[in-house]
C-alpha cells in the first residue's frame, strides 16, 4: 500500500469513530423524558476558573509547580447538565486567561441540540487555532452530557467493555530519595505497614508505577524504589535525555530493572536520534510531547513504538478516538494518559481505556482539591463507574 492509499484510509477509519448521536437516539431520549418543568434557554454553557491544587511538589525534568491551572465547563440542556475541563500545563502554553478568553468567544445559540455533535466540535474547532485544552473541555462536557441524555455510560455507547481496561499507572515525580521513598509507600500496599493509618494513600491499589526521570540523579531513583518495591515500572524522561547513546544505555539498565517502557526520552525535535533509539532499545519508546494529533502520528510512525494520548493536548475524546484507530492501522502500542487533573478530565479519558494497551490515569489522585466523585482504581485496575456519560457526580 503506497502512502497515499495509506492516509485515505487512515482517515477513512478515523472518520468512523463519533458517537452514535443519529435521530434514533434523539427519539431515545425524547421517549425516556419524564414528564419536568422544560428549559427555554435551549442549549447552555457555562464555565469559571478552577485551580488544582497538587498534594507534592511535582517536579519533572524541566520544571516544577505546585499548583495547576484549569477551567471547569458545563452544559445544560432539558434539565441535565455535562461537565467538563481544561488542565493547563506549562508546556501546553495555554492558561486560564487564554482558555477563559477561548470559551468566551464561543456562541452556541444556533445549535437546537447537543446530538448535533459533528457540527458543534466543527464549529468549536473552527473558531481560533490551537486552543485544545479549552476545545477538549467543550468536547468533554458535551459527551457528557449526551450520554446523561441517553442514561447511559460513554463506554457503553461506544460499545466497550469495560472488563477490558487495563491496569494503570501511579506516578512519582523528581525528588529527593526520602520524598520518593514516601511516594512509593503511598503506592504500593505491601509497604503500608510502614506508614501510619492516617497517612495511607488513595493510591494504595495502583500496581503500575510511572517514574519522571531526566535528571543526573535517574538511576539513585530507580534504585530507591526498587529498594522498597518490585512493581512494574513505566519510565518517562519528559524529553530530559539528550544523547542518543546515553538513552540506549539507559535503556538496557532499565529492562534489567523490571521496566515495561520508555516514554518521550529524548527532546521531540532530535526525530532521528530517537528513531535509532527505537530501533535499538530493548524497551518500547513512546512518544508524549511529539505527539498531539493524527498527522503527528502518520508522520512519525518509524519514529515510536507507540503513542500517549491525552485529552488536554487532542482536544478531546472525538479527537482521541481517531488517533487511536489511526494508531492501531499502523500497528503502534497505545497508551491513554493525563494531565494533572480533577476526577472529570481523568473519567473521560478512561472511557477509552478498554481500546489501548496501558494507562496512566492518576492525574486525580496527585491533587488535594478534586471537586468531582469518579473512576475508582481496584486492584491496580480501572473500574468504570455505572453513570451515564462520563461517569462522574459533583462532591458534596
Amino acid at each position: 500500500m503506497n502512502k497515499r492509499e495509506f492516509f485515505k484510509r487512515s482517515l477513512l477509519v478515523a472518520g468512523g469513530t463519533m458517537l452514535n448521536v443519529h435521530p434514533e437516539n434523539e427519539l431515545l431520549f425524547h421517549l425516556r423524558r419524564k414528564s419536568r418543568q422544560k428549559s427555554k434557554a435551549g442549549l447552555v454553557f457555562r464555565f469559571r476558573p478552577y485551580t488544582l491544587q497538587l498534594k507534592h511538589t511535582f517536579t519533572l525534568a524541566t520544571s516544577s509547580r505546585t499548583s495547576t491551572p484549569g477551567v471547569l465547563t458545563e452544559f445544560e440542556y432539558e434539565g441535565y447538565t455535562g461537565y467538563g475541563e481544561a488542565s493547563m500545563p506549562p508546556y501546553l502554553g495555554e492558561s486560564q486567561e487564554s482558555v477563559m478568553n477561548y470559551l468566551s468567544s464561543l456562541d452556541f445559540s444556533g445549535f437546537a441540540s447537543p446530538f448535533l455533535l459533528e457540527d458543534i466540535l466543527e464549529y468549536t474547532g473552527s473558531v481560533l487555532p490551537g486552543n485544545f485544552a479549552a476545545k477538549a473541555s467543550v468536547d468533554i462536557a458535551l459527551h457528557d452530557l449526551i450520554g446523561k441524555l441517553l442514561g447511559q455510560p460513554l463506554y457503553r455507547i461506544y460499545g466497550l467493555n469495560p472488563e477490558k481496561a487495563p491496569l494503570t499507572s501511579f506516578t512519582i515525580g523528581l525528588d529527593t530519595p526520602e520524598i520518593v521513598k514516601e511516594k512509593v509507600k503511598e503506592a504500593d500496599p505491601y509497604s503500608m505497614w510502614l506508614l501510619p493509618y492516617h497517612a495511607r494513600s488513595e493510591a494504595d491499589p495502583y500496581s503500575i508505577l510511572k517514574v519522571k526521570l531526566g535528571r543526573e540523579n535517574d538511576r539513585e531513583m530507580i534504585n530507591v524504589i526498587r529498594s522498597l518495591t518490585d512493581k512494574p515500572i513505566c519510565v518517562d524522561a519528559n524529553q530530559g535525555w539528550k544523547d542518543r547513546v546515553y538513552a540506549l544505555d539507559m535503556a538496557e539498565w532499565l529492562k534489567e530493572q523490571g521496566v515495561i517502557f520508555l516514554e518521550q526520552p529524548m527532546p521531540k525535535e532530535q526525530k532521528n536520534d530517537i528513531a535509532w533509539l527505537t530501533q535499538k532499545s530493548p524497551l518500547p519508546v513512546i512518544g508524549d510531547e511529539a505527539i498531539q494529533n493524527v498527522n503527528d502520528i502518520v508522520e512519525q510512525q518509524d519514529v515510536y513504538s507507540g503513542i500517549n494520548i491525552k485529552l488536554m493536548k487532542c482536544g478531546g475524546l472525538s479527537a482521541a478516538m481517531k488517533m487511536i484507530n489511526v494508531a492501531r492501522a499502523l500497528g503502534l502500542k497505545v497508551m491513554i494518559g493525563c494531565m494533572t487533573e480533577t476526577s472529570c478530565a481523568v473519567s473521560a479519558a478512561a472511557q477509552l481505556s478498554p481500546l489501548v494497551d496501558w494507562c496512566d490515569l492518576d492525574g486525580n489522585l496527585l491533587i488535594s482539591n478534586d471537586p468531582f466523585d469518579g473512576l475508582k482504581i481496584v486492584d491496580g485496575r480501572i473500574t468504570l463507574p455505572d453513570r451515564s456519560g462520563i461517569g462522574v457526580v459533583k462532591k458534596g
